[in-house]
């Protein structure tokens, strides 16, 4: 539908051509953008904000209609927004593990940052997901040409806090963790739960309050944000967040390829420059929120552990050795060629960001340098056009 803005100035150009002007070629046009996710849960919230970033920096040719956990599921958004039946989609690779390889490999590598230091503590996400993003877009075409093989263009990620166990029984040591089970979203916090004792259960995320309230897991290996937005309170009893860290991070806002071709230069930059705001508001939203949440769980009674310096060593050393264990899992199973060179230089990437990320104390700020260091530097006029 064209706005009242837009019909004037189609009358204007339509008066203008007989006096020899060019008509206007743009037109209003709707974007379906699925998340499958409940509609109070920070993505959602950050994809409206999305939205409406498209609509003010298109001036209204480009508007975004957010449907959060109704047009497609977490498990059919891929698939979906490859044939088409969403414009845009928030599309979790980690499920995916034949279609996305390489990026899959790269997010395996988030529990890095449980080796780089205090400097990290509390911006996890906030380091990890603008290097990964910078990665993708400036250094890994086999990265893009996974989200290309599926009608996908990609324009950054975005992810959360870091991870920790979120159960229905205390789990302070190794000894706690034998024989448990725990829900995972992605295969190195699998690896992570075997080498500690437990058993990894692998499930959709929308099944994980079903599967904590009666007993089929223990424990869900989660950052805190999450138990709010998808409503986990009333079966939590302990939570310890000092392991296994690392953090969930996925295509936010991938548009189908026939869609993005479709748009102008400027729409095209349009939506790269509104793909920087839920990037960053979505892990600045979740650190900001991870100490308010525990606090009030706190106060409902919900016990939060510290876990013994022993487990957090092997889990230490264990992620030392994992990244090996990555490229080459990727290598033989996937046919990741270069993947231990691809982690050493994603690494140097991220310790950059780390940097960055120091002296950053507001949203706005925070947006400006993932735009600046990152989205800036993507052409509108060539980009996900080959």
């Amino acid at each position: 539908m064209l706005t009242c803005k837009h019909t004037l100035l189609v009358m204007l150009s339509g008066i203008l051509l007989g006096l020899g002007a060019m008509p206007s070629n743009a037109e209003a046009r709707e974007l379906r953008y699925a998340i499958g996710q409940p509609p109070k849960a920070l993505p959602v919230i950050a994809g409206e904000a999305f939205a409406k970033a498209v609509g003010d920096y298109t001036e209204g040719e480009l508007t975004v209609k957010v449907y959060a956990l109704s047009l497609l599921s977490m498990a059919e958004t891929s698939a979906g927004l490859r044939d088409g039946i969403a414009d845009v989609g928030f599309v979790l690779t980690p499920y995916f593990p034949a279609e996305y390889p390489h990026n899959n490999m790269l997010t395996e590598a988030s529990m890095l940052l449980q080796l780089m230091g205090e400097d990290v503590k509390g911006r996890e996400g906030m380091a990890f997901i603008p290097a990964l993003s910078e990665y993708i877009f400036q250094h890994c075409d086999a990265c893009l040409d996974e989200f290309k093989a599926q009608n996908q263009v990609f324009t950054g990620l975005v992810g959360g806090s870091s991870y920790g166990l979120v159960c229905n029984t205390p789990i302070t040591n190794q000894a706690d963790m034998a024989g448990k089970r725990f829900r995972v979203g992605a295969a190195n916090w699998s690896r992570w739960v075997k080498e500690m004792g437990g058993t990894p259960i692998t499930m959709s995320a929308n099944e994980m309050l079903e599967a904590l309230s009666q007993g089929v897991v223990d424990c869900i290996v989660l950052s805190t944000p999450e138990i709010d937005n998808f409503g986990l309170a009333e079966a939590v009893t302990d939570i310890s967040m000092g392991a296994p860290g690392g953090i969930f991070s996925t295509a936010g806002q991938n548009v189908n390829r026939q869609v993005w071709q479709k748009l102008s230069d400027d729409q095209r930059g349009a939506l790269l420059r509104a793909a920087a705001v839920p990037a960053a508001m979505v892990p600045y939203s979740y650190h900001e929120r991870e100490k308010e949440i525990l606090g009030r769980l706190q106060k409902k009674g919900i016990k939060v552990h510290d876990l013994d310096p022993d487990l957090l060593a092997k889990s230490e050393a264990f992620i030392t050795r994992d990244m090996d264990t990555i490229a080459q899992y990727y290598e033989e199973k996937h046919g990741v060629e270069n993947g231990a060179q691809m982690l050493k230089d994603f690494r140097v990437i991220l310790e950059k960001w780390v940097g960055l990320t120091q002296g950053v104390d507001s949203l706005e700020e925070y947006q400006e340098l993932y735009w600046n260091e990152v989205f800036s530097k993507v052409d509108p006029s060539t980009y996900g056009l080959q």
